[in-house]
């Protein structure tokens, strides 16, 4: 009975990580985490604020981390929604357009934004190359739907429209990343 007392704790120490040693880990991390941001943003100052917005969520949001999981691929994750939803909640604060046809927000071009390397008939042009089943629903989180309307409008449960946008964000993404 004894060493059953010993694995149990050997075993809830291995799984129960402390909040130093998360953070350590993830530290650790700095430098793949602001690389990574760099291929979103292609900015290293732009870079720096996104891997500092991930670092700080990941610290947020430590009980969400499963243990004995890739720490590297949920800190991706992580990032490349943060990255996403900045440029859909900046496009939505559009102000005006420049001659070239790229995004001007509030006079400054957006921080987390393609729009500082692509122009917006790119960007359009990616999303409206999407297949339509992930396109349409997509489209309507964009416009600042929700995902309960787009569900109820398109008939679809719930679920499915949640996993649809999130599958067209992974194209979108990965189309921005090949094309910078």
């Amino acid at each position: 009975m004894f060493s059953h007392v010993i694995l149990f704790k050997q075993l809830s120490k291995t799984l129960n990580m402390t909040t130093f040693e998360f953070q350590t880990q993830i530290l650790q991390l700095s430098d793949f985490i602001e690389g990574f941001a760099l291929k979103f943003t292609r900015n290293e100052e732009n870079a720096k604020d996104l891997a500092q917005d991930t670092i700080l969520k990941a610290f947020k949001n430590k009980d969400k981390f499963a243990p004995n999981t890739n720490l590297k691929g949920w800190l991706m994750i992580m990032m490349r929604n943060i990255f996403i939803n900045g440029v859909r909640k900046k496009s939505n604060k559009m102000t005006t357009y420049n001659s070239d046809d790229y995004k001007v927000i509030n006079g400054e071009t957006d921080f987390y934004s393609p729009h500082n390397i692509l122009g917006t008939k790119e960007i359009m042009a990616i999303i409206n190359g999407l297949p339509d089943d992930l396109r349409v629903p997509f489209y309507r989180h964009y416009e600042g739907f929700k995902y309960q309307e787009i569900a109820d409008e398109l008939g679809l449960p719930l679920g499915t429209v949640k996993s649809r946008i999130f599958q067209a964000r992974k194209l979108l993404a990965a189309k921005l990343t090949d094309l910078n």
